[in-house]
């Protein structure tokens, strides 16, 4: 099996890291994050119309351009450098794979175009632990004079606020459902969160007998919901393996030039033992998010216990990178200019979201009858 991209992958994550470095260098996250709501809705355009990454991954017939997981985390290493503040994750990972995966044709043919060409924003409304296969869902449904209503609370859902269009698992009496509707649909309310990673803002879900419609059988949602979450959760770890590289490189670069006791901090023991722990961890999850993706492309039956192996080992390691290069950087890491806490930030966010890595482990340990 090979573990690294082709030369036409390699393409496609330099285009995307050269387009990103030109439209959202570090100094316009940080503006984004603090000034303009977490969300730079001129790259997120820019990115649809000019590279057509909204659409790379989904069915050519819906508007995309029919590539898998493993082109698709090629760019999310690059979105994960750069700290994209757009819903890039939400809408064309989880929101697009939700609607593929209930294989409701109907449903496909109204929702992926307008998520293909960036016009449709869409979120999946579902947090908290997803390892096991019967989760916790907040939200109750009513089948009521021919129409499904919602009732419940959701929290925390990133990039609820840029939403057009939302998608929300609920259960019913025969089971669990996945149901659409419009952010401006009557009973739905939306309101921010104070968030740790301003770059990737959350949001709260009010719903109080909204309607909504069904995305295949109302009560057979689960398996789709599944096969949703573990590529999402490779597809993330590819997002969190870009972020740790980033840091590297950034430590590297200050080691490099920061003198002190007229030298470089570079040539002192201690910091080559970070930046090679670092290169260490970010080799290893890379090779592990890899096996990831190319299980969700080939749809292997072992793709539950790799997505979950994914997890646990980037979200770790990425955490572990965002630390050690703010011991690196010194004071200057600390300080609100300069972009390491943003970084630390992500990881740990993303360390949360979808399932904490000790809850992906005992997944891997049950997954594999350990």
């Amino acid at each position: 099996m090979e573990f690294t991209y082709s030369e036409e992958q390699e393409d496609l994550r330099r285009t995307v890291r050269a387009f990103l470095e030109r439209g959202a260098p570090l100094s316009e996250v940080l503006r984004t994050a603090t000034e303009g709501g977490g969300h730079d809705r001129r790259l997120w355009q820019r990115m649809a119309g000019e590279l057509g990454l909204h659409g790379l991954a989904l069915p050519v017939e819906y508007g995309g351009a029919g590539f898998g997981p493993v082109e698709l985390g090629a760019v999310l290493e690059e979105t994960g450098r750069a700290l994209l503040c757009a819903p890039f994750f939400s809408s064309v990972v989880l929101a697009a794979q939700a609607v593929v995966d209930s294989a409701d044709k109907a449903a496909a043919a109204a929702l992926l175009p307008g998520i293909a060409s960036g016009d449709t924003v869409a979120v999946l409304a579902l947090t908290g632990d997803c390892t096991g296969d019967d989760p916790a869902l907040p939200v109750r449904t009513v089948y009521r004079a021919g129409e499904w209503r919602l009732t419940g609370t959701v929290r925390p859902v990133p990039d609820l606020c840029a939403a057009d269009r939302l998608l929300v698992p609920a259960r019913t009496e025969d089971g669990i459902g996945l149901f659409s509707l419009s952010s401006d649909t009557p009973g739905v309310g939306v309101a921010p969160l104070p968030s740790l990673d301003p770059t990737r803002p959350v949001g709260v879900l009010d719903l109080a007998d909204a309607a909504a419609e069904p995305l295949g059988e109302p009560g057979n949602a689960w398996p789709g919901l599944r096969h949703t979450l573990d590529v999402a959760l490779a597809a993330l770890a590819a997002e969190q393996v870009g972020g740790a590289a980033a840091v590297l490189d950034m430590s590297v670069a200050h080691a490099s030039t920061r003198h002190q006791f007229g030298r470089p901090i570079g040539g002192f023991q201690a910091i080559k033992h970070h930046c090679a722990n670092m290169l260490v961890d970010i080799e290893s999850a890379r090779a592990t998010a890899h096996y990831g993706l190319l299980a969700a492309e080939a749809d292997a039956p072992d793709l539950p216990l790799a997505a979950s192996a994914a997890k646990a080992f980037c979200s770790a390691a990425f955490t572990r990178c965002a630390e050690t290069t703010i011991q690196i950087h010194g004071g200057i890491g600390f300080t609100w200019e300069h972009p390491a806490h943003l970084y630390l930030k992500r990881a740990k966010a993303t360390e949360a979201f979808l399932g904490s890595p000790r809850a992906h482990l005992e997944a891997v340990a049950v997954r594999a009858g350990i």
